[in-house]
C-alpha cells in the first residue's frame, strides 16, 4: 500500500474512532470494510466460514458476506446483538472463553475489541485457535490498556487506576459506564500479547502490529514502553498449524 493511501486509511479510521459512542454504525461499519481488507492479505475469504466471537449488532455481517464468506457471529450479551433490530440468522449466545463449537471447524476465526472484555483473554484466544482449521486464520484485535483509550468511555482516568475512573465516572454522570473495570473491562496489553503469541504452540504467528496506525510508525511498537502507549488497538494473526 503507497504510504499516502496507508496514512489516509488511518486518518479516517482515527476520524471514524472519535464517534465510536455517538454514531456507533458509522465507526463499526468502516472498521468492518477495513478489517475485510486486512484479512484479505492474509486469506482470501470468498467460500470460507467465518467465526466472529463478540460480533455485536452484526455491523460485520456485510461486509464478511460481500467478500464471499459464510458468517457465524457470537457473543454473550443478547442486548449487544439485537443493537441494530432483530439478531439475524447465524447468531450464536455463547461464552467467548468457551466456544460451543468443535475443534477446527471453521476457516477463518475473527475477534475485535473483545479481548479486553473477558476476565481470562488469552483462554479466549486458545479458543479460537482449538475452531480454527488447519491452515486457516486467527485475527485478535484489541484495544491495549495504556493507550489512550484503554479506559474506553471512563478514558483517560484509567491512567490514574481503571477502579478510580469507574467511581469518578459514576460520580459525574450519575450511572456506571457500560464497560465496568474489573466487571466488562480488563487491563490487557501488548506484553501480554506478545508473550502469549510466544508460548502457544497451535498456530504459526504471522503478524502482531497496530490496527490504526500507518505502517511508517510501526517501528515504535518495537519499543518497549513507548509501544504501551502510542498503540491504541493491537492486531495479532495466526495461521492455524
Amino acid at each position: 500500500m503507497p504510504w499516502t493511501a496507508d496514512l489516509r486509511r488511518s486518518v479516517r479510521l482515527f476520524s471514524d474512532f472519535r464517534v465510536e459512542q455517538s454514531d456507533p454504525a458509522r465507526f463499526y461499519s468502516a472498521l468492518a470494510e477495513d478489517s475485510v481488507g486486512q484479512l484479505s492479505g492474509y486469506r482470501d475469504l470468498a467460500g470460507t466460514t467465518v467465526l466472529d466471537v463478540g460480533g455485536g449488532p452484526g455491523y460485520f455481517r456485510d461486509a464478511f458476506r460481500r467478500a464471499g464468506a459464510t458468517y457465524w457471529a457470537l457473543d454473550a450479551d443478547v442486548g449487544e446483538l439485537s443493537g441494530t433490530g432483530e439478531i439475524a440468522g447465524g447468531t450464536v449466545v455463547g461464552d467467548g472463553m468457551n466456544l460451543p463449537f468443535r475443534d477446527g471447524s471453521v476457516d477463518v476465526c475473527y475477534s475485535s475489541n473483545v479481548l479486553e472484555h473477558v476476565p481470562r483473554p488469552w483462554d479466549m484466544a486458545e479458543e479460537m485457535l482449538r475452531v480454527t482449521r488447519s491452515g486457516g486464520v486467527v485475527f485478535i484485535s484489541y484495544t491495549l490498556w495504556w493507550g489512550p483509550w484503554g479506559g474506553h468511555e471512563t478514558s483517560p482516568w484509567h491512567y490514574l487506576g481503571g477502579a478510580r475512573a469507574r467511581r469518578r465516572y459514576h460520580r459525574r454522570h450519575g450511572h456506571e459506564p457500560k464497560n465496568k473495570y474489573g466487571e466488562s473491562l480488563f487491563r490487557v496489553t501488548m506484553r501480554d500479547g506478545v508473550a502469549w503469541t510466544r508460548r502457544q504452540q497451535a498456530g504459526e504467528v504471522l503478524a502482531v502490529i497496530p490496527r490504526y496506525n500507518p505502517r511508517w510508525s510501526y517501528w515504535m511498537s518495537r519499543v518497549p514502553v513507548l509501544r504501551e502507549v502510542v498503540t491504541w488497538n493491537l492486531v495479532i494473526v495466526l495461521r492455524k498449524r
